[in-house]
């Protein structure tokens, strides 16, 4: 989220960067509002930004479905059924059961498949739409200022770092909450 939320917002400063220097701003000013023209370029940029989530959420289900039909695709009969049994989340402890019962130990692709099925994907999936939108609007309209602002892409660069401190002490935070998810600065983070 923080390399989309700085790659699009930094789109959106050079599109109107572009447009002042070109003098293009002059002429599509005069047919429509200054709001309108930065919201077009901000609601743009973020839908070029959840296409490309949605290309990442359909390709990573291709290859999710691909490696396990390739891992499930010597299986007789019986292991089909245990696998389709464990895809019930209800009668994962009966496939479970029976393959203690049976002897058998779960194999690599039953345990990739267990973890898969654990992770609550529709959740993650809105939790980062609902976090993109929310950062990229909030820092898109920042970088929309700061573009109207400046006259010159090293002029942006100078205004830029002090609206991206926060983003950067976030993500250096995030090491160490991951480490310490209990601790002083998960907290006050």
């Amino acid at each position: 989220i923080y390399l989309l939320t700085v790659i699009y917002g930094g789109m959106v400063v050079r599109g109107r960067l572009e447009k002042k220097t070109n003098r293009i701003v002059e002429v599509i000013i005069s047919s429509v509002k200054p709001i309108q023209l930065m919201m077009g370029k901000i609601i743009g940029v973020a839908l070029v930004g959840l296409t490309q989530f949605l290309l990442w959420v359909v390709l990573t289900i291709a290859i999710y479905s691909g490696v396990m039909n390739v891992m499930f695709h010597g299986q007789t009969q019986q292991e089909k059924m245990q696998t389709m049994m464990k895809a019930n989340p209800g009668m994962q402890a009966n496939a479970a059961m029976m393959q203690k019962m049976q002897g058998q130990e779960p194999n690599m692709a039953d345990k990739i498949n267990d973890v898969m099925e654990s992770i609550n994907i529709p959740l993650i999936i809105g939790m980062f739409i609902f976090y993109f939108l929310g950062g990229y609007l909030l820092y898109s309209a920042l970088f929309a200022a700061i573009g109207a602002a400046a006259d010159s892409e090293t002029d942006t660069q100078q205004f830029m770092f002090p609206v991206t401190i926060p983003l950067i002490l976030a993500y250096v935070a995030a090491v160490n909450v991951i480490e310490n998810p209990q601790g002083h600065v998960a907290f006050w983070f």
